[in-house]
C-alpha cells in the first residue's frame, strides 16, 4: 500500500515529523509491525538492532611497568528497550558504522586502565578476571549511548619480544617437559616390560609346547614299543603256560607212576612179607602147641587150645591185609567175602597145624 512501511525483524523504524512523538524522543519508534507514513510530511529511517563486533588491539602497561599488547573482541548491539533505541538513534542514525569505532575506543581506554592495575602473572593466568573488570567499568558508559555488551573475549596477550611471558612460563614448561620425559620414560619402561613379558610368555609357551610334544612322543614311542613287544610277550607267555602245563602233567604222571609202583610192587611185597610173617608166627605157634600137646598128652586140651588160638590167627591174617592195596568191588558182600576168606585162611592154618601134630604123634604111638 502506498505509504505503508514495515521494518525488518532486526530493525527499528524511526518516523520523524509530525506531532506524534514518544516522550522526549524526536521520532516515533516502530518495532515488529508496520505503520502508515504520509509521504513528504513524514521521514522514515531504519536503525539496525543486529549484533555488531568491534576489535581492540592496544598496548597497555602493567602495574610492573611491563608493556603488553592486548587484543580483545567486543560483541555489542543496540538495546531492545525504547530508551536505548532512542539514544542510539540520536547518536548513530546518520552513520551507524560509528558504533563499532566508538565502542572500540571506549573499551580501549578501560582496558588500559584495568591492565595498569594488574600484574603480568594475573593478566596471563586470569584472563576472565581481566575481561570481567573491563566489562564492569565499560557497561554503564555503553548504556548511555544505547548499546549493550553481549560478550568480551581477550584473544591474545603479547609482551612484544620482552621474553617476560616466556620466562614466566619457563618453569612450567620445564615441569611439563620433565613430566613429559618422565611419562615417556615410563612409557618406554612399560613398553620394555611388556616386551619382556611377551617374550617370557612366548618362551614359556614354547617350553610347555616342547614338554607336551615330548610327552606325546614318549607316549607314542611307549605304545609302539608295547605294540612291538606284545607279540613276543604273548608268545613267551603262551610257551610258559605250555611249559607249566607240561610240568604239572609230568608231576601228575610221576605221582601216578609212584602210586602204581606202590600198588604193584610195594604193597604186594608188604602183603607177602606180612603173609610170611603170619606163617612164621603160625609155625612158631604150632611148635608151641605141639610142645604143649606133647607135654600134656591131652588131645582134647590140644584141640581146645587150637580153637582158642583161632581168633589170634585170624587177627594176624587181618593185620597182614591192613597195609595191602585191596579194592572191594561189591560193597558189603565183598566185605563179607573178605572176612570169610580170612576165617577160612585161619581154619586152613589150624588144619595144617593139626595135621602136623598128628603126623608127629603117629610115630610116637607106633613106637
Amino acid at each position: 500500500m502506498f505509504g505503508y512501511r514495515v521494518p525488518a525483524p532486526d530493525e527499528a523504524m524511526l518516523i520523524s515529523g509530525g506531532k506524534r512523538q514518544q516522550g522526549d524522543a524526536p521520532f516515533r519508534v516502530i518495532i515488529g509491525h508496520g505503520a502508515f507514513v504520509v509521504p513528504v510530511f513524514r521521514k522514515v529511517e531504519f536503525l539496525s538492532l543486529a549484533m555488531h563486533e568491534s576489535e581492540v588491539a592496544d598496548t597497555c602497561v602493567t602495574r610492573q611497568g611491563i608493556s603488553l599488547k592486548v587484543k580483545a573482541i567486543i560483541a555489542f548491539k543496540v538495546g531492545n528497550d525504547l530508551e536505548s533505541i532512542v539514544n542510539a538513534g540520536q547518536r548513530f542514525q546518520s552513520d551507524q558504522a560509528q558504533m563499532a569505532v566508538l565502542t572500540g575506543r571506549i573499551f580501549s581506554g578501560h582496558l588500559r586502565a584495568i591492565v595498569g592495575s594488574m600484574t603480568v602473572e594475573e593478566i596471563v593466568t586470569e584472563r576472565q578476571k581481566l575481561a570481567t573488570a573491563v566489562l564492569d567499568t565499560a557497561t554503564p558508559e555503553m548504556l548511555k549511548i544505547g548499546l549493550t555488551i553481549d560478550s568480551l573475549q581477550i584473544q591474545s596477550i603479547d609482551d612484544m619480544g620482552a621474553g617476560y611471558i616466556d620466562a614466566m612460563a619457563a618453569p612450567h614448561v620445564a615441569a611439563i617437559q620433565r613430566q613429559a620425559q618422565i611419562a615417556q620414560a615410563q612409557a618406554k619402561q612399560q613398553s620394555a616390560e611388556a616386551e619382556q613379558e611377551s617374550a617370557r610368555k612366548q618362551a614359556e609357551y614354547g617350553r610347555q609346547t616342547a614338554i607336551v610334544q615330548a610327552q606325546y612322543k614318549a607316549e607314542v614311542d611307549r605304545a609302539q614299543a608295547e605294540s612291538a613287544q606284545a607279540g613276543p610277550l604273548a608268545q613267551a607267555h603262551a610257551q610258559q603256560e605250555v611249559l607249566t602245563a607240561q610240568t604239572e602233567l609230568a608231576q601228575r604222571a610221576a605221582e601216578l607212576r609212584q602210586q602204581q609202583l606202590v600198588a604193584e610192587v610195594v604193597k604186594p611185597a608188604e602183603a607177602d612179607a606180612e603173609r610170611i610173617k603170619i606163617l612164621a608166627e603160625a609155625e612158631a605157634q604150632r611148635m608151641r602147641i605141639q610142645a604143649d600137646a606133647a607135654a600134656s598128652h591131652d588131645r582134647v586140651a590140644l584141640d581146645r587150645m587150637l580153637i582158642e588160638q583161632l581168633p589170634l590167627i585170624v587177627e594176624k591174617a587181618a593185620q597182614g591185609m591192613q597195609g595191602a592195596n585191596v579194592n572191594i568191588l561189591n560193597g558189603a558182600d565183598g566185605l563179607g567175602e573178605l572176612a570169610a576168606g580170612l576165617v577160612g585162611q585161619g581154619l586152613a592154618i589150624l588144619d595144617a597145624v593139626k595135621r602136623d601134630i598128628d603126623a608127629d604123634k603117629k610115630p610116637q604111638i607106633e613106637a
